[in-house]
């Protein structure tokens, strides 16, 4: 008799437990949003590998940077949608607090990107992106599902590789495209199947 109210006693904190970890779970992100961001990567690949566009690492850095121009349009619309039109934001500015921890990452990376520009030392900045990408995807650990962390992982461990192995040159688009399609489609799908259980576990915690 005491043990099925151990028992209950356990299962009802278990489910408090899960209920204040969706409580805490960011929603801004989209993984829509990420989805199109790494097919974004590998078509700018594509184009730069096979279109036509000169392979000199001004044409390529352009290249890129329009990638990038495009996943942060993408990604910051739909945070934008989400915090003025979702009911869960409340459009309240502390629900965008999360959004802040990756920005040290990400200001690293632009400052380590130009400093590699600065001294021609183009064919490091594929690991270079990799890995503070990756670390900022880290940094979200206890705010985004846990694949988000591993995918973190995964932008780790492909841009050291790039970062030790030799023959890797800049002029050469398709690793980066190939690693950020990988990465932001799974980490993508995270959010999107995330975004679809999160009313049954709130359903569930809520009974």
């Amino acid at each position: 008799m005491i043990a099925n109210h151990v028992h209950d006693a356990l299962a009802q904190v278990r489910t408090l437990q899960a209920f204040l970890i969706e409580r805490n779970m960011f929603k801004g992100y989209s993984g829509t949003a990420r989805i199109l961001s790494g097919t974004a990567a590998l078509g700018g690949a594509a184009v730069l590998a096979l279109g036509p566009v000169p392979a000199t690492p001004v044409a390529h850095l352009l290249g890129w940077f329009c990638v990038l121009s495009f996943g942060l349009v993408a990604n910051y619309v739909a945070l934008a949608w989400w915090f003025l039109f979702d009911s869960s934001a409340h459009r309240n500015p502390v629900m965008l607090k999360p959004a802040l921890d990756a920005v040290p990452a990400l200001a690293v990376g632009a400052v380590v990107t130009m400093a590699l520009i600065l001294r021609a030392q183009l064919d490091l900045l594929f690991g270079s992106w990799m890995c503070l990408y990756g670390l900022a995807q880290i940094a979200y650990r206890h705010s985004l599902p846990a694949g988000v962390y591993r995918t973190g992982l995964f932008y780790v461990l492909c841009g050291t590789w790039f970062l030790l192995a030799p023959g890797v040159r800049f002029l050469d688009p398709w690793p980066m495209g190939v690693v950020f399609f990988v990465g932001e489609l799974a980490g993508g799908i995270v959010l999107v199947r995330d975004h679809r259980r999160a009313p049954r576990r709130e359903l569930e915690a809520a009974a």
